[in-house]
């Protein structure tokens, strides 16, 4: 595939794990045992995806605050830590997380090239509304866009469909970015365009759809969507 720079009007980006960096929580919160920190960011985060697909499947949505504090319970307790003020610090920091460092100088680049600049999340619209106030990036951001508005979590079609209709856009005048695969790979089955944020060098999905560009951080996304 190859990405149509042109036909581009808008960028999506996906918010965990693309625009912010949600494998950080654990280590600034002080009460985490040292050896505990890297088992509890990605089983905490594991179980967060986990639960948004299986609750998707039943047909029984909660919002992502729920999901979130659910796989934080279920983490705490296969790592036997029993603190209750640090499940509240954690649950806190998930609304001060900090963006990638490259994330305000894409962003700022992509605005000024023109394009209208969104985000697509489970998140909820508070969740996304702190962390984007609390990294600075608000002010470059037309729209936010959460899940909570069709009910469902990605990768289902009715939430990439949203973001078409609420930018008034056909699928293909988007540029969708994201650092998960999966997200990735559904909205190009969805008929986005596709940037594939790939920062830990994983393998290619076998699922339906292909990236149209795969970059290793969001600098080289703006970069390929800027000077095309």
């Amino acid at each position: 595939m190859v990405l149509r720079y042109k036909a581009v009007r808008a960028c999506v980006f996906d918010a965990y794990g693309t625009l912010f960096d949600v494998a950080s929580v654990s280590g600034r919160c002080q009460g985490v045992p040292g050896d505990k920190v890297p088992n509890l960011a990605s089983l905490w985060r594991e179980k967060q995806l986990q639960y948004t697909w299986l609750r998707t499947i039943q047909g029984r949505h909660v919002d992502f605050w729920q999901v979130t504090g659910d796989a934080l319970d279920y983490s705490l307790d296969a790592l036997q830590i029993a603190d209750a003020r640090l499940r509240d610090q954690l649950m806190e920091c998930y609304l001060q997380l900090d963006a990638f460092a490259e994330v305000p100088a894409a962003l700022q680049a992509l605005r000024q090239s023109g394009r209208s600049i969104a985000i697509l999340s489970n998140g909820t619209p508070q969740m996304l509304a702190a962390a984007a106030e609390h990294a600075g990036i608000d002010r470059y951001l037309d729209l936010v866009i959460s899940v909570e508005q069709v009910g469902v979590y990605k990768p289902h079609p009715k939430v990439y469909a949203s973001a078409a209709q609420q930018l008034n856009l056909a699928s293909d005048q988007i540029c969708f970015v994201s650092s998960n695969a999966w997200d990735a790979y559904a909205a190009s089955a969805y008929g986005m365009q596709v940037i594939w944020c790939n920062r830990y060098a994983q393998r290619a999905e076998r699922l339906p759809g292909l990236p149209d560009a795969e970059v290793r951080d969001l600098g080289q996304a703006a970069s390929l969507l800027v000077d095309g």
